[in-house]
């Protein structure tokens, strides 16, 4: 038998020493213990996949967060009432002309805000020109109740329309809806939809309805006072309530928001 020379035993020693080594590229023991880490690797990569692939319902529009949009956020309910605020004060220390005054400045400063915010600014708008026909009609009356006549009369005929829509099967609070989150009026057809927008109808016509009763009495009694008072307490917090009734029967009735891109 022939004996291996020095050259083929280190050769035969370095190979065994390769196929023992755990870090040489390429050696069984790397394979085995690369293979679990890749493969829990190649499981975090399926799943994030199928994170981007599954909807996002936290990007989902919200019914609440929808309507609040429509009247310009909570802030924009808050902002509505400064005007109001600052006009009767302004009225009882320096006179009429200068609670105009005040009172449109406010709306026009608000307005400013917004557009440097680059909040939404429709609500803003209409605030602003709503203040401006308010203080019109106070100045032509040379009287500060005169403020609060335009919103008197229209809670007066918003009240009116919204009862008339309950009166024609057309309840307005889903037509509303359905108009600005893209469901049209299938819901129609829908008996339990129909009822609860109904409801959700019917809630709006008292708060304007209250509104109208309520101011109307303090302007026939010259309470200029009392007026802002009961303008500001039924305004928002009954506009909130009105509000969470729709968002419970849009939400009963599962008629979420379409989905924007």
């Amino acid at each position: 038998m022939s004996t291996p020379s020095n050259d083929e035993g280190a050769l035969v020693a370095d190979n065994e020493r390769r196929a023992v080594s755990p870090g040489e590229p390429g050696s069984s023991s790397t394979h085995a213990d690369r293979g679990p880490r890749h493969a829990l690797q190649g499981d975090a990569a399926r799943y994030d996949a199928a994170d981007d692939a599954r909807p996002d319902d936290a990007n989902r529009d919200d019914p609440e967060d929808t309507l609040l949009e429509q009247l310009g956020g909570i802030s924009g309910l808050i902002y509505s009432t400064l005007p109001v605020v600052v006009f009767v004060p302004a009225n009882a220390l320096w006179g009429l002309a200068a609670a105009i005054w005040t009172a449109v400045g406010v709306a026009a400063a608000i307005l400013v805000w917004r557009l440097v915010r680059r909040n939404p600014i429709q609500p803003a708008i209409s605030g602003f020109l709503g203040v401006g026909v308010c203080a019109f009609i106070a100045y032509r009356m040379g009287a500060a109740k005169g403020f609060f006549l335009f919103g008197i009369w229209a809670s007066l005929l918003y009240a009116g329309v919204f009862l008339a829509s309950l009166v024609v099967r057309w309840p307005l609070a889903g037509v509303i809806w359905g108009v600005l989150n893209g469901h049209g009026t299938e819901w129609r057809s829908d008996r339990r939809a129909l009822r609860l927008y109904d409801l959700a109808t019917l809630v709006w016509v008292l708060v304007f309805g209250a509104r109208y009763l309520v101011q109307s009495h303090f302007y026939n009694d010259n309470s200029t006072g009392l007026l802002a008072i009961t303008r500001i307490a039924m305004g928002w917090p009954l506009t909130a309530v009105a509000l969470l009734v729709t968002v419970w029967a849009v939400r009963r009735a599962g008629h979420a928001p379409v989905e924007r891109d």
